[in-house]
């Protein structure tokens, strides 16, 4: 019977970037800087790293308001601390929480909640923290901090949605300077912008089309009747449909063979079938295929 422990997976964003910029060498050794320092906030709040993964950290703690407490101080160090890093070498923290049943075996952890953890971690963006809802339980909100629900988001391997939160973590001064590294294209003018949302830019081949978030959902497919028309065989009549959730764009998939999804920065390729994910900042969906087919149907999105 594994016992009921809070699992951390902090992961380095956008190091693909980096090592391409930097060459190996001088990349591993930043890598390295920040993975010991995320090791040493984690051990501060009393949490354990169970091991490091190239450029992520897994680490667990036995209550879970201790694991909010790290994240935070996490992120919002993590953010002072890029400030005085060149722009081609900021690599931001996502950060996956869950409680959960693990078992410890041979210095490493497996059960529910590090898949979870480690799911949330791969599907948040840079400079976020995602967490399920039993890690919330009891974790107040402290100075700055809002628990924002995302809803109901399916995890891979499990039959039940899990229902996901975001720790807004923020301080007012601090999203000043989010808000400078968000790379937003100057053809967007803000005053078109829906108040509440934002919106997404799609564009196949020669068709580029926008979409405020009071006009999602769309659906995206080979049938005339979608929104967004994909024509090519490996395509679904309805492929995937685009919502307005909480405050974010979801892609949700409803093909017979799947969604790729490749965030531009760096990250490891998401395949989603009949799953869902936030799409954030820019990237290319390739539908119905995998990115290795070069000539995959592959949509280009950028959210704003």
């Amino acid at each position: 019977m594994g016992e009921h422990t809070t699992v951390v997976f902090a992961d380095l964003f956008g190091s693909t970037s980096v090592f391409e910029a930097l060459g190996n060498a001088k990349a591993t050794l930043a890598v390295t800087q920040i993975t010991t320092w995320i090791a040493i906030i984690v051990e501060s709040h009393g949490g354990r790293v169970v091991k490091m993964l190239g450029d992520g950290v897994l680490a667990l703690f036995r209550d879970s308001a201790s694991a909010i407490n790290a994240v935070v101080e996490i992120q919002r160090r993590h953010q002072k601390r890029m400030t005085l890093v060149p722009p081609a070498q900021r690599m931001p923290i996502r950060i996956g929480v869950a409680s959960g049943d693990v078992e410890l075996l041979a210095g490493d952890c497996y059960g529910d909640a590090v898949n979870i953890a480690a799911r949330l971690s791969d599907l948040s963006g840079a400079h976020q923290i995602w967490a399920n809802s039993a890690a919330l339980d009891n974790a107040t909100e402290a100075e700055g901090v809002r628990f924002r629900i995302l809803g109901p988001i399916n995890i891979r391997g499990r039959a039940e949605p899990c229902t996901v939160y975001q720790v807004d973590w923020q301080e007012d001064v601090a999203s000043a300077f989010l808000t400078k590294q968000a790379e937003v294209d100057p053809q967007f003018d803000v005053t078109q912008n829906d108040v509440l949302g934002g919106q997404i830019e799609l564009s196949w081949l020669d068709n580029r089309k926008t979409f405020q978030s009071f006009e999602l959902p769309i659906h995206i497919g080979r049938m005339h009747q979608a929104e967004v028309v994909v024509n090519d065989p490996r395509v679904s009549r309805t492929h995937a449909r685009i919502d307005w959730r909480n405050g974010s764009v979801m892609l949700v998939d409803l093909s017979s063979y799947g969604c790729w999804v490749r965030f531009s920065g760096g990250g490891s390729d998401l395949l989603l079938r009949r799953e869902e994910c936030v799409l954030h900042g820019r990237g290319e969906i390739a539908l119905g295929t995998s990115f290795a087919d070069l000539n995959a149907p592959t949509l280009h999105f950028s959210v704003s």
